[in-house]
């Protein structure tokens, strides 16, 4: 096994999964079958109960594991799908040594940070790697150097640098290059960075530094010598216009043969794809206008997965998609505001849990719903989309999810009774992938051009299957099923008005786009082309 491992200096956030996961596609492309570990250094067990204000979505695997937003670029960049096992956190390696020493499998030791913890993360990162069959595996470590939280990480693997041979490991290191008033690249803190990396007791044998522009000859030579790596390894990820640039631009600085010549690799293919992709998205002149309704609105990384998923359908669909954010309770509060969703191609209900903003919300999609506006509910979206249903077509006043109101008078969203009754935050919740039967003949079976699927979900309200007969009465089909639970609602007579319980944005990959998100941005297109004939 290959190992790539990325460390981060500076400040958090510097791009450094974006770095990681654009390296493993270019390896990719040259052939190579790369898998990814993401290490979290926060005592959490895993993302699942962290508020998207600290660190954006939580993205969630097929296994139902719940994991940092970092995951879902590896997992769009490298075309795979990863589990839970591919996310450690300090609360997963504190929680299994100590689960051992309380059943005696340490034999009476004293239990350390050294050798039992960073034994613990050596173990997982080599059986993971070992279970994916790749060849390459790449571990990101979060967090910064000097963090006292990454502390037994950086031990672990300084550890696994000397137990592997030199061929197969190699460290990388992501730092930050200001500029000042004047225009100069700062290289003082990318300095410190690496001595400090160099008093853990490792040595980057790549530095890639983050910065608005590219790095100049001069600063490059600067950091070469002061952090002792030749100059061709001094790569510039500066800003790109789109992420997906980002390996382009690793592999136009030949960073790929380079870290293949150091692992003693050879190209087995290369494969163009990607680029072609690239060049494609880029040139994308006309456009549509998409309207996400939300509650975290402020920051995009809480629905970084939707965006891409809309990016992935706009490129099959040959268009740009411009997103707007629109806050919920605005909706709400002004009804001039409400009123501007009409100018729109689309709009777009994302998944969330808690009352807030739910009827600004639902009245986003009654104005899609009575306008014929393109319409994709995802997650609570549907939820949101039955209820308007129900009170405002279905004649049942006061419908709600017994989320919101426990004692409303038609609790067409619910818990239902299988799922009740347990105590844990994560017990109630349907994770992961569930299949689902589509309806012969339904929009679902023709968007995915077949009659089963396999989705994501992350939710704990179903529809209840009690209301379904009255609601299909008035013309709301659910199409998709598992079992007594209602996968997908939609209204077929409309132009697109399509809502899933799951949340496809968390399969679709560039070139590959969900099947709900392409349809979207076409019917968008569609009634674009509609509104400028008339």
């Amino acid at each position: 096994m290959k190992y790539i491992i990325v460390t981060g200096g500076v400040m958090s956030g510097l791009g450094k999964g974006i770095t990681i996961a654009s390296i493993g596609r270019n390896l990719k492309n040259r052939g190579y079958k790369v898998t990814a570990i993401k290490i979290d250094p926060y005592i959490n067990i895993d993302a699942g109960t962290m508020s998207p204000f600290q660190h954006g979505e939580v993205f969630v695997l097929k296994d139902g594991g719940e994991v940092d937003l970092d995951l879902g670029n590896y997992e769009r960049f490298l075309d795979t799908e990863l589990t839970g096992d591919h996310n450690l956190t300090t609360g997963k390696i504190y929680q299994a040594v100590i689960n051992k020493e309380r059943r005696g499998d340490y034999l009476g030791k004293t239990v350390q940070i050294i050798p039992h913890i960073t034994n613990e993360i050596k173990n997982r990162i080599r059986k993971v790697s070992a279970r994916s069959g790749a060849d390459i595996c790449l571990v990101e470590i979060g967090g910064t150097v000097g963090d006292i939280e990454s502390m037994p990480f950086l031990e672990a693997v300084r550890q696994m640098h000397g137990e592997e041979a030199p061929e197969n490991i190699v460290f990388i290191h992501v730092t930050l290059v200001v500029e000042d008033l004047q225009g100069e690249q700062k290289t003082k803190p990318s300095q410190h960075s690496v001595k400090d990396l160099r008093m853990l007791g490792l040595r980057p044998d790549v530095i890639v530094t983050r910065s608005h522009t590219p790095l100049k000859e001069e600063a490059k030579e600067k950091i070469s010598l002061f952090c002792d790596v030749p100059p061709e390894l001094v790569i510039s990820a500066h800003d790109a216009p789109d992420i997906y640039e980002v390996p382009l631009e690793l592999e136009k600085q030949g960073l790929t043969t380079r870290l293949m010549k150091r692992l003693q690799l050879e190209s087995v293919v290369e494969d163009t794809d990607w680029k072609q992709m690239v060049q494609k998205m880029k040139s994308m002149k006309t456009g549509v206008n998409l309207a996400i309704v939300g509650k975290y609105t402020n920051l995009e990384d809480s629905y970084l997965s939707i965006f891409e998923a809309v990016k992935h359908g706009a490129i099959e669909c040959g268009c740009k998609a411009n997103i707007k954010m629109v806050e919920a309770e605005v909706l709400e509060n002004d009804p001039a505001e409400l009123e501007k969703l009409k100018q729109y191609d689309g709009i777009l209900i994302p998944g969330g849990f808690g009352e807030r903003g739910t009827e600004g919300k639902m009245l986003a999609i009654r104005c899609a719903r009575e306008n014929n506006i393109p319409f994709l509910g995802i997650c609570m979206g549907m939820q949101l989309a039955v209820i308007e249903f129900a009170r405002n077509v279905a004649n049942l006043e006061g419908a709600n999810s017994t989320e919101f109101d426990e004692n409303n008078p038609y609790p067409v969203i619910d818990i239902l009774p299988e799922q009740a009754g347990v105590d844990d935050l994560g017990g109630t919740m349907r994770l992961g992938d569930y299949e689902a039967v589509l309806k012969e003949g339904s929009v679902a079976e023709k968007i995915y051009g077949s009659n089963y699927i396999v989705e994501r979900h992350r939710h704990r309200y179903e529809v209840n299957p009690e209301f379904v007969e009255k609601l299909e009465s008035f013309g709301m089909v659910f199409s998709g099923k598992n079992k007594n639970r209602m996968e997908i609602a939609e209204i077929p007579d409309k132009r697109y008005f399509f809502s899933s319980q799951f949340h496809p944005e968390f399969r679709s990959r560039p070139g590959r786009p969900s099947p709900p998100f392409r349809a979207l941005v076409a019917a968008m297109c569609e009634y674009k082309k509609t509104k400028e004939e008339k």
